[in-house]
């Protein structure tokens, strides 16, 4: 009897009811809804560890939104209107993201969304360049795991994290874009490793692409460039010899020529084939004790942590299949990522701002491991290790929350802060001096020229061709005699803090006070002063001299107190605010 006969003759029992529906199978969410739930989590989780961190933005960045402001509003590449060019910045294609912006009227405007946009509008790029960079992690377990969308997860949400990752990708520096194009060169190594698209030639050409935007992010950018000849090497065959070399000078020759262009730019624009931030902070050969500067990623990290990852991911590639082919490709630039961070010159930053790479690269890799091993090993196997990863995750955990937390009280150089007391506050100075025109020698420049009305003298070098020559030679007597001598510049700031400023000379010269005097001080060696001949009359100074101390019980006394990832700068920062 069919369904058919039983509802119209009302049933084997003879009385009438309701047919009941079929059930409709199972529907699995299709391909873009898992790719979105796979980026969605950790994106979410990477934006909510960046607003613990409140509008903190590092001055550092202020001297590349500088750069922005004079270049889209053609004032040329100069720190200040005005200004000789010099080559301050060495992330031309993070400049260029933010002179975009700024055409577009969504950064260095006004507020976006009531929030100002020299903060809203890098920390949005940084998170969809996170985003992005979780999207080439699921690439990459879609053709390796058999759960890409747990495998991306959690791989993302491990990256979320890392207070080092968040910090700095979201700190108004290149970290972020960085980290997405060192992520993408890893993803496009390891599908086409898995693929057997490795020896093409759109493989080689994109991946010389992409080294060489990293090239332009980051100076250590270059390093990736080796990224496709290593992984070819790896995996080439002796009968594919010819062919390998073939696609190996493709991808180098697609890396050369973006970064060779740029390189004739920086020759006649600013006559140097280095950026000046290179010389201003005396980059050179690596040491012996510097190699061995990943080790404190390792304490950073956690010990446990550690050995377990390693442990993973030895595991994994003793295994052919095709996760070990993946994983072999990361590991690439994850080594050429730690290979830089030891080559580098020790920052004096906190939470290991030139380790952003290494994170996502790990976190990749040793997800998809256990992945596979997963999948291949006994019940009591997975138990025994789930409990030891939880225990060591557990204990990396704690120390991440340590290491959030002091940043929060005490994040590094706030651009607003610098802002604050240095530019507007010494504004503030010179207008109750009546110095209409004047210069400023200081440190931190990127609140200060965004704020400034005088010309600022910067003297780290970084933003002054002649200084970073003179701190790139160890020539100190140069550098006191260029200060005090030529260039005499109206005010001068210095903190304690600043570890080169006793190497300078500058604070025991004694040249400093017989041409300058006092007009704060907050400490030994944090002091500004102002040259006695700008001084228009003993009152003048002693009224600057009452502002200064009224500013800093009002101002700084509650701000040092209190929250100092706030943004009390207002919408904007302009020159004279």
């Amino acid at each position: 009897m069919s369904v058919a006969d039983t509802t119209a003759g009302g049933g084997l029992d003879g009385n009438t009811r309701e047919e009941t529906p079929p059930e409709r199978p199972h529907r699995r969410p299709g391909p873009r809804a898992r790719a979105l739930l796979a980026v969605g989590i950790p994106t979410a989780l990477l934006a909510l560890h960046t607003w613990f961190y409140g509008r903190w933005i590092e001055d550092d960045a202020g001297i590349t939104f500088a750069f922005a402001r004079s270049l889209a509003t053609g004032a040329g590449p100069v720190l200040q209107p005005g200004a000789a060019p010099v080559e301050a910045y060495s992330n031309p294609t993070w400049l260029a993201i933010l002179v975009v912006g700024r055409w577009l009227g969504l950064f260095d405007r006004g507020a976006l969304f009531g929030q100002p946009d020299i903060v809203l509008y890098p920390k949005l790029v940084a998170i969809l360049c996170g985003a992005a960079m979780f999207g080439a992690f699921y690439s990459v377990a879609r053709v390796v795991a058999r759960r890409p969308v747990l495998v991306t997860a959690i791989a993302g949400s491990i990256t979320a994290g890392v207070p080092s990752f968040v910090i700095w990708t979201t700190s108004g520096l290149e970290n972020a874009l960085f980290a997405l194009l060192v992520v993408a060169l890893a993803a496009v190594l390891a599908r086409a490793a898995v693929e057997g698209r490795l020896g093409a030639t759109r493989t080689a050409v994109v991946c010389g692409a992409l080294a060489a935007l990293a090239a332009l992010s980051r100076p250590e950018g270059l390093v990736y460039a080796a990224a496709y000849p290593v992984a070819a090497v790896l995996l080439v065959h002796r009968a594919d010899l010819r062919a390998a070399a073939r696609t190996v000078l493709i991808s180098v020759g697609t890396f050369l020529v973006p970064v060779g262009m740029y390189l004739v730019v920086r020759l006649i624009v600013f006559g140097d084939y280095l950026p000046n931030t290179a010389r201003a902070k005396e980059q050179g050969l690596p040491t012996p004790g510097g190699l061995n500067k990943p080790a404190s990623l390792i304490m950073y990290a956690g010990w446990l942590t550690v050995v377990l990852v390693v442990a993973l991911v030895v595991l994994a590639l003793q295994r052919r299949s095709r996760t070990r082919t993946a994983v072999a490709m990361i590991l690439v630039p994850l080594a050429l990522a730690l290979s830089a961070f030891a080559f580098l010159s020790a920052d004096w930053m906190a939470q290991y701002r030139f380790a952003t790479p290494v994170w996502p690269l790990s976190a990749l890799a040793v997800t998809l491991s256990a992945a596979r091993l997963w999948s291949s090993t006994t019940v009591r196997t997975r138990a025994v290790g789930s409990v030891a990863v939880v225990i060591a995750l557990a204990l990396t955990a704690t120390g991440w929350v340590a290491a959030a937390d002091s940043f929060r009280n005490s994040p590094t150089a706030p651009m607003c802060w610098v802002a604050r007391s240095v530019g507007q506050r010494i504004n503030g100075y010179a207008d109750i001096l009546g110095i209409r025109d004047g210069s400023l020698l200081a440190v931190d420049g990127g609140g200060t020229s965004l704020t400034t009305r005088l010309r600022f003298i910067d003297l780290s070098g970084l933003a002054d061709t002649r200084i970073a020559r003179l701190w790139s030679a160890d020539d100190m007597a140069g550098l006191r005699d260029l200060v005090y001598d030529v260039e005499r510049p109206t005010f001068f700031k210095i903190d304690s803090g600043w570890a080169e400023g006793t190497r300078s000379g500058l604070l025991s010269d004694p040249r400093l006070p017989r041409d300058y005097t006092v007009v704060t001080s907050s400490g030994p060696g944090t002091q500004t002063w102002v040259r006695r001949d700008a001084v228009r009359n003993a009152q003048a100074l002693t009224q600057a001299q009452q502002w200064a101390r009224d500013m800093r019980v009002q101002v700084d006394t509650p701000w040092l107190a209190s929250d100092r990832t706030r943004w009390l700068c207002g919408p904007t920062l302009r020159v004279g605010s």
